[in-house]
């Protein structure tokens, strides 16, 4: 193993699979910690934990024995991933899972690279933008876990580590590899232990990485892995293996289950409606007054016709989010929403469904939790950070694990264009 990675969500563990796997190293992804069973053989692994949203202790325990296993496993270098908006808040987790692996792999300096230029998300100055916009202005200030209020990613950090945090800005990363690596060196002396590093295109990514060879742990989104997996790229560690352009599926309906509240999910689930795929929202008055369930969700998903994407969703739109957490809770009301997603998904598999396209980290952990998928393949990309994937354990089913930001409005209609039903046994 090369690389041995801790993911602090789902979607985003897909997310960075699918760059591992397109920079050419056989990459599986995990879904929590795995078994007695071991961890199988590949270039890279990638355990997905949902620890992004929970308390940091209990963030810092999973990431810690996920890393334990991945150092036992043979893993070269750690990667912590989180997501390319920083999602945490000033109580954790980033912070407090850095320094814990710090301290676990005897390291005293890392780096924080949440950049994915592909995306929209770029750092400049230190400072995190969403396209134009600055992390603080976008979308994610409304975000309903994680609300990002402040887009100066050192203040962000030093706000959750008592570790000095330092800054790499974009004049040093256009001057190259070496100019980085004696960045790094200055920093180290002045006592600084996690870098932000400014990032605008991919390039970028690509010095970074190259920086961070002899890095034992590095820490950011999934962009950071393009240089991280050139590194042994360049030195003849890794076999070649072909991009995938379509996955085979096997025979089954297809269904959307869209938990996140997101602007691109929302865009995604208005241009369904246009599109006239069958969709129906999860309405959590109707749930908690007995009107609504899982079954009946399911029930009608299941009397579709046979060949339509059905959409259940329960995405609501800022002001609506706030009038339901005011009135239910904020987390109560997200569990709600997962575990009945989650029902919904266990329901359509007993009758038959087999392709799922899942929106939104929190919903995605309770759906292949509640389908029993442990282990994936990772397929052809359908949008930047988002593949569709296979399981390898458990029931055969195909999975696209969606960040609730990612995607043009005509995902749910084009994702499938990428799969082919898999010939059957004569």
């Amino acid at each position: 193993m090369l690389i041995g990675a801790i993911a602090d969500d789902i979607t985003g563990a897909t997310d960075l699979c699918l760059t591992l796997a397109r920079e050419g190293l056989r990459t599986v992804q995990i879904m929590g910690l795995p078994g007695p069973l071991g961890l199988p053989d590949a270039d890279a692994i990638v355990i997905a934990l949902k620890s992004r949203s929970v308390p940091a202790a209990e963030a810092v325990e999973m990431s810690v024995a996920a890393a334990n296993l991945l150092r036992a496993g043979g893993a070269e270098q750690l990667l912590f991933k989180y997501c390319s908006t920083f999602d945490s808040t000033n109580a954790g987790n980033i912070g407090p899972v850095t320094e814990a692996l710090l301290a676990l792999t005897g390291s005293d300096l890392t780096i924080a690279c949440p950049s994915f230029p592909a995306a929209g998300r770029t750092t400049y100055r230190g400072h995190l933008f969403v396209g134009d916009a600055l992390l603080s202005d976008s979308p994610l200030k409304d975000h309903p876990l994680n609300p990002m209020h402040d887009a100066n990613l050192v203040r962000v950090l030093a706000r959750q580590t008592a570790l000095p945090v330092g800054l790499v800005t974009i004049d040093t990363i256009t001057n190259g590899e070496a100019a980085v690596r004696q960045a790094f060196a200055v920093q180290h002396a002045a006592g600084k232990r996690i870098l932000i590093v400014d990032t605008l295109q991919d390039a970028d990514l690509r010095t970074i990485g190259a920086a961070c060879s002899d890095m034992m742990l590095v820490t950011g989104g999934s962009g950071i892995a393009l240089g991280l997996a050139a590194n042994f790229v360049r030195a003849g560690r890794v076999a070649s293996h072909p991009e995938r352009a379509r996955m085979a599926a096997p025979t089954g309906r297809a269904v959307v289950l869209a938990g996140s509240c997101s602007v691109a999910t929302r865009g995604q689930i208005a241009a369904a409606q246009a599109a006239d795929l069958p969709t129906q929202a999860l309405d959590l008055d109707a749930l908690l007054s007995g009107q609504q369930s899982a079954a009946s969700l399911a029930d009608w998903a299941i009397i579709q016709p046979q060949d339509s994407v059905s959409v259940i969703y329960s995405s609501a739109d800022p002001a609506g989010l706030q009038t339901i957490h005011a009135r239910l809770g904020q987390h109560a009301s997200g569990a709600l929403v997962e575990a009945t997603l989650a029902e919904v998904a266990r329901l359509l598999q007993a009758a038959g469904f087999s392709r799922y396209l899942i929106a939104g980290g929190e919903t995605a952990g309770a759906v292949v939790a509640a389908l029993g998928v442990t282990t994936l393949e990772i397929g052809p990309e359908i949008a930047p950070g988002v593949p569709w994937t296979r399981s390898i354990s458990g029931p055969d089913l195909v999975l696209a694990l969606k960040s609730g930001n990612f995607g043009s409005d005509d995902f749910f209609l084009k994702a499938w264009t990428l799969l082919e039903t898999e010939a059957a046994d004569v």
